[in-house]
Parts: C-alpha cells; structure tokens; sequence
C-alpha cells in the first residue's frame, strides 16, 4: 500500500484550473482499482491518496499522468507501508506473513 500526500506549489486558482482533469485521472484509477481513497487536505494545501500497487515504481508512473503533476502545481511524496491490519472492507489488500 501507499500513501501519496500531495502539496499544492501554485496558487489556488492555477490548481483549481486543473481540477477538472485531476478528478479524471482520479476517478479513472479508482475505476482499475488503484486508489482506494482520495480527498483534500485541510486546510486545503494538497491532498492524501490511499493506492495499492505491484511497486513504487508502478505508482510513481501513475502519479506522473497526474494533471498537477505534469503542470507542476503540486508534488508528491510516496509513503509505502505494510498493511497488517486493515477494516474488513480492505481485508483483500492486507499483508500476511509468509
């Protein structure tokens, strides 16, 4: 699992210009079942993404088709961690020890 926390680096009106094709990509990743929460941080400077994927480097390439990211008005930091314990809703994508 990852944790993709998004700081906005432009002013608002330049993010809310992309917001439109930010909320595409989002919903398209939710759609492969790559993101499992998303929403906006407050106060509002950035957001927090909840994704699963086979490696970072596979999130990183998602996170690069990101309207902000090509723009520039936001940057990503990826946090990966090891789901031990998870809500019975996310009990698929919880790790087991071998």
């Amino acid at each position: 699992m990852f944790v993709l926390d998004v700081t906005y680096t432009a002013p608002p009106a330049a993010v809310d210009a992309l917001l439109p094709d930010h909320v595409a990509w989002l919903q398209e990743q939710f759609d492969k079942g790559v993101f499992l929460a998303a929403g906006p941080k407050n106060p509002r400077d950035g957001g927090v993404i909840l994704a699963v994927g086979e490696d970072r480097a596979r999130i990183e390439e998602i996170i690069a088709g990101d309207a902000f990211a090509v723009a520039g008005v936001g940057t990503y930091r990826v946090t990966e961690f090891v789901a031990t314990r998870t809500a019975p809703e996310l009990v698929r994508h919880r790790h087991t020890p071998s």
